[in-house]
């Protein structure tokens, strides 16, 4: 490492590699520093994508893409199960592999990527954060840039120490739990979502194909129902329930922050990208390409301004992504505060009465529209929502 960088990116994830790709691309020097020993690891995501927002940063490939899905089943309370049909084509991801080639093509580009690197602080003047702390190789070592990306993650210890509240209220912030477990028989081309207070209260549980009769099976409940049972007690009963026969590979358990994007994602000398700025969909839950997304903005945004030895021109980056993303995710915020609000029955009834319509108009369209229906203040936001 040198001692001085045009850019520093702390985080390795989709965001962050993103953003050091663009803005190496840019002509900026770049700097990764990821604090886990390897890149991808450990896996904290149910991996799923679509196709229309993965193709514009990385061809989809067998090494990475664990299962190509056609098809979604929704599973209401009461056992009925909706097929409705999607446009296009989704991923399971193998994030190990798909990481790793994010951040090999940032380093392709001119990014350095280091690893085991800790960041521990920033520094700054009164203006402008200047730069990293970092504990490396049983060193402390300050690490100057004239820009800090940070892509670190829930509740941004970078975003903290620089002076942004980072914190989500523990009313968007949902209890998650996941195992990847082999012996699963499902079909493999489909996603299965469950719905209901029985599988997660004010949530969803999900099961995501990987291929060879293995799947991500998890789940995400609202924190404020999880103090009665948490998000693992709720997943452990549904795999005894539904795969008794399951092998568990591997187990986690965290938070999702499925709130509005954080009111400050930029200030002189940092942005913050991906879940450190609370960009994930505040109804799936989803962050890889929103991540990725807002990734590309800061780190084109970053590398201008260092071009241009313009640092006050950071806020370009917040209006980019509230023209584009930031807007939308805050539509779906209000339609989570109601769709997390129905209750069993309504669910049931929505499911029943998609299961009336002839095949082709059980779209995920008059899935809303059914939703609609039962919760007419709904209608507004979703129309914005399919004409924005």
């Amino acid at each position: 490492m040198r001692e001085s960088y045009d850019i520093i990116v702390v985080g390795g994830g989709p965001a962050g590699s993103t953003a050091a790709r663009y803005a190496a691309m840019e002509g900026a020097s770049v700097l990764v520093l990821e604090k886990d020993r390897e890149i991808g690891v450990p896996v904290r995501c149910g991996e799923a994508v679509d196709h229309e927002g993965l193709a514009p940063f990385i061809e989809p490939d067998k090494k990475f893409v664990a299962a190509e899905i056609k098809y979604f089943k929704l599973v209401a309370p009461n056992g009925m199960t909706v097929k409705p049909n999607i446009d296009g084509v989704g991923y399971v991801l193998d994030r190990k592999v798909f990481d790793y080639d994010l951040a090999r093509i940032a380093a392709d580009e001119g990014a350095e990527v280091i690893t085991k690197a800790y960041v521990d602080g920033v520094t700054r003047t009164d203006e402008s954060v200047t730069g990293v702390t970092v504990q490396y190789h049983g060193e402390r070592l300050t690490l100057k840039s004239k820009i800090v990306i940070g892509a670190d993650g829930v509740e941004s210890r970078v975003g903290r120490w620089a002076g942004i509240d980072t914190t989500v209220s523990m009313h968007d912030m949902e209890s998650a739990a996941q195992v990847t477990a082999a012996n699963i028989d499902v079909e493999q081309d489909t996603c299965y979502f469950y719905f209901g207070e029985k599988y997660a209260p004010g949530g969803y549980l999900w099961v995501f194909p990987k291929g060879n009769k293995t799947a991500n099976i998890g789940l995400a409940v609202a924190a404020d129902r999880s103090r009665q049972k948490h998000a693992l007690k709720f997943l452990d009963e549904f795999m005894q329930e539904h795969f008794p026969e399951a092998a568990i590979l591997t187990k986690l358990a965290g938070g999702v922050p499925c709130a509005e994007t954080l009111d400050r994602i930029s200030m002189p000398g940092l942005m913050l990208v991906g879940d450190a700025a609370h960009q994930v969909n505040p109804v799936s839950g989803g962050g890889i390409i929103s991540g990725m997304i807002a990734g590309k903005m800061a780190g084109i945004v970053a590398a201008e301004a260092v071009k241009n030895n313009d640092m006050s021109s950071l806020g370009r980056y917040e209006k980019e992504w509230q023209d584009s993303l930031g807007s939308r995710h805050h539509r779906y915020y209000k339609i989570k505060k109601v769709i997390y609000k129905f209750k069993d029955s309504d669910l049931n009834s929505i499911a029943a009465q998609m299961s009336r319509l002839p095949e082709d108009e059980q779209t995920l369209g008059m899935l809303f529209k059914q939703a609609v229906l039962k919760h007419p203040g709904l209608i507004l936001d979703v129309m914005k929502l399919f004409f924005s």
